[in-house]
């Protein structure tokens, strides 16, 4: 045996997450209800302590994640960002005026062909009008979330550039489209090694590597289910509705396994080609049937248990008498079903989906050569980060 040869062998630390799912779950499912108890004020702390439990059941070489915001600093972030978009779009609006176009002046539904036309035109300015914020607000998010990120009591960080990146992300984004999707894996690959090369872990920041034209490999199904939704146009076109159908169904689920296979086989070789300073590197190897058997355990999970709550709300409602008309009865049991139910997915979702997806890319996530990691030291914090206001604002806030 080449003991030399193993002992040079870079060690590594695996990261692991231990959450328990039912205090997930009653977590969710009891913030939730404040949020609704304050009209959606409260989302902003059910988010932050949301993020702390999840961060705190994350660990790697002992040492568990920590999540520092507040859900003051986003609620008040929030009202900024509200400020600024009413200011914004207030005259964007007064530009629309000028050239004689507006959204409340023209129908969806006028008769006339120049009115259409108007109406499709000012649809389509207010969606780019907003699609740079969308982009901002993405960028902005990742760096508050970074900024209030601890591990081993070193702070994670991120430079400005978020216009820099909505450049990147318009231009790459109108490549992708010219080009018929055949630029996707360009564009995935530049707008995450520009965020990439923007952070820092303590002093030392992140590099990304490898070369784009690799992530084309992680195509090979969603190109696989578009073939099959052309064929299937081709049948349809000849008359065989029948077979058409069936191909339709195969090549829509075949795409939809395509696009989660590329999310997974593009962040593997995106995370597996960064490195920390010179030295550390990482290792991810999420399973795409992992992920799609997550889906699908949690789509039958919630279907059923959609149903069982539904047919006992049902049967209550039916024996019991509350003393009260039918309407109202029918009408505040259809109120409080709808926001029981709306609970309980929303826990139900976080529980089953988010939580377990996230679980996978941290249990199969790994650090290559650790050491030179105590040698990092604590850099300085920005205190202009924002605190996701403009994504909260947009509703682009995502899972947690």
């Amino acid at each position: 045996m080449d003991t030399h040869h193993l002992a040079s062998e870079p060690k590594s630390v695996a990261a692991r997450q231990e959450p328990d799912s039912l205090s997930l779950f009653f977590l969710v499912f009891k913030t939730g209800l404040l949020t609704i108890l304050t009209l959606g004020i409260y989302r902003f702390w059910q988010t932050t302590r949301i993020r702390q439990y999840l961060w705190g059941s994350t660990s790697a070489n002992d040492s568990a994640l920590e999540y520092t915001g507040t859900g003051l600093e986003k609620f008040i972030g929030f009202l900024i960002a509200l400020v600024i978009l009413a200011l914004y779009l207030g005259v964007f609006q007064m530009l629309l005026f000028y050239f004689g176009l507006s959204m409340f002046n023209v129908s969806s539904s006028a008769t006339n062909p120049t009115e259409q036309a108007r109406y499709l035109v000012v649809v389509y300015i207010h969606i780019l009008a907003v699609l740079p914020l969308l982009f901002y607000a993405s960028y902005q998010k990742r760096r508050y979330m970074m900024s209030r990120t601890r591990w081993c009591g070193i702070r994670f960080s991120m430079e400005k550039g978020a216009w820099g990146y909505v450049i990147r992300a318009i231009g790459y984004r109108l490549l992708t489209v010219v080009t018929l999707g055949a630029l996707a894996p360009l564009a995935t690959f530049k707008l995450e090694q520009y965020m990439a090369e923007r952070s820092y872990y303590g002093d030392a920041r992140i590099k990304q590597g490898g070369s784009w034209p690799r992530l084309y490999s992680s195509l090979t199904h969603l190109f696989i289910g578009i073939v099959i939704l052309l064929v299937c146009l081709g049948i349809f076109t000849w008359g065989y509705n029948g077979l058409a159908t069936a191909l339709l169904c195969v090549g829509g689920v075949w795409v939809a396994i395509g696009v989660v296979y590329y999310q997974v086989k593009s962040f593997a070789y995106m995370t597996s080609h960064k490195t920390l300073g010179e030295e550390v590197s990482f290792k991810a190897e999420p399973r795409t049937g992992a992920i799609i058997r997550i889906y699908f355990i949690a789509a039958v999970g919630m279907g059923v248990m959609s149903l069982f709550i539904i047919f006992i709300i049902s049967v209550m409602t039916a024996i019991f008498d509350f003393g009260i008309s039918s309407v109202t009865v029918g009408f505040i049991g259809a109120a409080l079903s709808y926001i029981f139910l709306f609970l309980l997915f929303q826990a139900m979702k976080m529980v089953m989906i988010t939580q377990p997806i996230l679980g996978h890319y941290v249990q199969t996530f790994s650090i290559i050569n650790p050491e030179p990691l105590h040698q990092i030291q604590q850099r300085q914090a920005d205190d202009a980060v924002g605190a996701e206001g403009v994504a909260d604002a947009l509703d682009v806030a995502g899972a947690f």
